[in-house]
């Protein structure tokens, strides 16, 4: 096997030859697909000939619909342990997934059925340690596999060993590298036209820059505390700035109660106010490109914010930082909170996935990171970034 110079990120062994087709496993949320979109972009360049399916969910199928990107047609996968939990959010703004924790064997069968038909000539695994989804991968009957894989999983035709604490958009490039596929810098994801077109009714030209606010976050030990998004929120339109609050349809009670607290502290009640649940999610891509900052929690639309190149403050556990904190930092800030103890009954939530179970207590982790600082980095973002971003 020729091994070519290291990449950057991992070895770049042989391409496959003669790859026409090749599928993608990657299950979960949105935040999820988009870490694998600079593997996704390498993979379409390393292959240009080859039409890559993503076997995701249908917010996965939605931002693909939405975006202009790599992707070329996506298969919705059926409930599966592991692979698709009926128990996982995945849907986005207008899931309409029922979850009640079974799986449904009978369309796993005629997924399976349909996919062996495609004939795949390559598959890469880029959902997780490969204990549930190496074995699904290889019932697709694909030519060639590729993944990750923790010493229980069951191995592909090339494996990468799964440790937790990676970037991820780094893992998944590791894992292309193995595929033969050489790092390379993506473009930055862009929304269609029509639907730049139609968030322009909810940009107010009257306020100077546009900042976007997500407080929520699937897991809600993530989440910073609603009044201090309020507070946030307040302080930067005090500045005459339009602060647009944004969520999926189960977020919407969280986003009104962040734009009427931060109404309450403005003269102007209308500087602040919440679209959650009005989006579809090519429309959410278009309003994070046309914002200044994007101000969130660890979460998938902060992801998509940074995929469309649109300046972000981020707010994580520190953990957190390890999987999905961005490198740079001329557009992206972070702010880390270091606790590692559960507030509530002191577990170590050092320890994830299949190595400690849940202690069962939801309380945030990042509660004490400060209003002050957080406000004074979307200042200083606001200041540079048109510039930044040629704008």
């Amino acid at each position: 096997m020729v091994v070519q110079p290291n990449s950057g990120v991992g070895p770049v062994l042989e391409k496959f030859p003669d790859v026409e087709r090749i599928a993608v496993l990657r299950g979960g949320g949105l935040g999820d697909v988009i870490y694998a979109y600079p593997a996704l972009y390498a993979l379409k360049a390393a292959y240009p000939e080859a039409a890559i399916t993503l076997l995701g969910t249908p917010i996965h199928a939605a931002l693909a619909a939405g975006t202009d990107g790599p992707i070329d047609d996506v298969e919705i996968l059926p409930f599966a342990k592991g692979v698709r939990d009926r128990d996982h959010k995945d849907g986005g703004p207008n899931d309409g997934d029922q979850n009640d924790g079974t799986e449904d064997r009978l369309a796993q069968e005629e997924f399976f059925s349909a996919m062996r038909a495609r004939k795949f000539d390559l598959a890469l695994q880029m959902h997780g340690g490969g204990r549930y989804s190496n074995p699904f991968l290889l019932r697709l009957g694909a030519r060639h596999t590729v993944g990750t894989r923790t010493k229980d999983a069951e191995p592909l035709e090339r494996n990468l060993d799964y440790i937790y604490y990676q970037n991820e958009p780094d893992r998944w490039l590791e894992v292309a590298g193995l595929a033969g596929v050489p790092t390379i810098i993506s473009p930055p994801l862009r929304p269609l036209p029509e639907y730049q077109q139609s968030v322009q009714s909810l940009l107010n030209p009257q306020r100077g820059p546009l900042l976007v606010v997500h407080p929520g976050a699937t897991d809600p030990r993530r989440r910073w505390p609603a009044s201090y998004f309020a507070e946030a929120a307040a302080s930067i339109a005090q500045e005459g700035a339009q602060v647009l609050v944004v969520g999926d349809r189960s977020e919407k009670a969280l986003a009104q109660e962040v734009a009427e607290l931060a109404a309450r502290q403005l003269t102007n009640k209308e500087a602040v106010r919440s679209v959650a649940g009005e989006l579809e999610i090519g429309e959410l891509a278009a309003l994070l490109d046309a914002a200044t900052v994007m101000l969130a929690s660890d979460s998938g639309p902060r992801h998509l914010a940074q995929a469309l190149g649109t300046p972000s403050v981020g707010i994580f556990w520190v953990g957190n930082v390890f999987n999905a904190g961005p490198r740079g930092r001329s557009l992206h800030r972070i702010h880390m909170s270091w606790v590692t103890q559960c507030p509530v009954c002191g577990a170590d939530v050092t320890q994830v996935g299949w190595s400690a179970q849940h202690c069962g207590h939801d309380d945030t982790l990042i509660r004490g990171i400060a209003v002050a600082d957080v406000v004074q980095d979307v200042h200083d973002l606001m200041a540079t970034s048109l510039l930044l971003r040629g704008k």
